[in-house]
């Protein structure tokens, strides 16, 4: 199996290399309005926006940085298919302008946006992020009435194109291929995730820093695990550190990303290097933990009735039969002015490769 990534770098307000109707997932993270690291870059595309920060009107601000968000949203529902699934997560912003403090709800916002696009909402994620202090609290500390919640959450909003599920042709294999586990349904499809963490990373370049705000390489994962299959193209808008097709790639999935600054790209090419053994990883440990479920469910006195296909397993279900996973094996890189095109070569991880690691005899 070979899988393409291409790496647009330009304004995913306008995403004309992009085909209509071309792509199946849509995974991003958009930079967010009223968040003071992302002002500069929001007073760049529209100076209206600096003017009202300027003025202390922060309701107009917001107003103007999601209508730049908007025309990203136009580009997102010409690409993608009837059917196809748009994950966005945003996180809400708190912020004193002219001695008033308030919080602006983004989620309630691009939820609004989408909706108005004809999308159809479906249920949401919560997800825990590490709070930036030790402190807990806001406003008055420990004197009531004036203190405020903090943001600890950040909100996975997904949306589908169109009223109708996106169908696969009859036993299409690479759909059975990318079956998840009965468990990791249970876990992936809650509606608040409390085992992943805010992603915390080095870059070379201080303005690279101060515009990157990477997400946990487990949400865009899971993510196209969850509403793709193998051979599916997934894009995101606000490519950054390319998080995105990092996962795509272990996932068997093609993917596009847009990205404004090129720096980030020298970012990726650093990361993508990591991407043969990565692959390996996220599949053993998915394979560890099924094996962890197993056995405690047999140690609680219950049965599997199927087993799996190509890995020594027991499963819980028959659709799971046929999972399959995929390790990527080489990754050669073409450049262009505007378009850096990855491809990258898979080939199945047999069940050999991916037996538990045995303890060696102490004697």
């Amino acid at each position: 199996m070979e899988t393409t990534h291409r790496v647009l770098i330009g304004d995913s307000r306008e995403l004309d290399a992009i085909c209509d109707e071309s792509v199946e997932l849509v995974v991003t993270s958009p930079p967010y309005p009223m968040i003071e690291m992302w002002d500069e870059l929001f007073v760049e595309l529209d100076p209206e926006i600096g003017r009202a920060l300027d003025a202390g009107d922060g309701r107009a601000a917001f107003d103007a940085m999601h209508a730049q968000l908007g025309r990203v949203w136009d580009e997102l529902e010409r690409v993608l298919v009837d059917g196809g699934i748009a994950c966005i997560n945003v996180g809400d912003a708190t912020r004193s302008i002219d001695g008033s403090f308030r919080v602006y709800p983004n989620h309630a916002r691009i939820l609004s946006a989408f909706e108005s696009r004809g999308f159809d909402p479906l249920p949401d994620v919560l997800w825990r992020k590490p709070t930036n202090s030790a402190a807990k609290f806001m406003g008055s500390g420990m004197l009531p009435p004036n203190a405020y919640v903090t943001l600890e959450h950040e909100h996975i909003l997904i949306f589908r194109k169109g009223g109708e599920r996106r169908s696969y042709e009859p036993g299409a294999d690479r759909r059975y291929e990318a079956a998840y586990f009965w468990e990791e349904r249970n876990q992936w499809f809650s509606d608040l995730w409390t085992a992943v963490r805010g992603e915390l990373q080095e870059l070379k370049a201080e303005e690279l820093r101060e515009r990157s705000a990477a997400f946990p390489f487990e949400i865009p994962y899971r993510l196209c695990c969850m509403y793709s299959a193998h051979g599916d193209t997934v894009l995101d808008p606000f490519w950054g550190t390319g998080t995105t097709s990092l996962a795509a790639m272990c996932a068997g999935r093609h993917s596009i990303g847009c990205e404004l600054d090129p720096g980030f790209a020298d970012v990726f090419a650093d990361r993508v290097e990591s991407v043969p053994s990565l692959s390996r990883s996220v599949t053993r440990q998915r394979l560890d933990r099924h094996r962890a479920f197993v056995a405690q469910r047999r140690d609680d006195g219950n049965s599997f009735s199927y087993d799996a296909t190509h890995y020594d397993v027991p499963v819980t279900t028959k659709q799971e039969r046929e999972i399959r996973f995929y390790g990527v094996t080489d990754v050669e890189t073409d450049r262009d002015r505007s378009t850096i095109t990855y491809r990258t070569r898979h080939e199945p991880i047999d069940s050999e490769e991916l037996e538990p690691e045995r303890v060696p005899d102490s004697n």
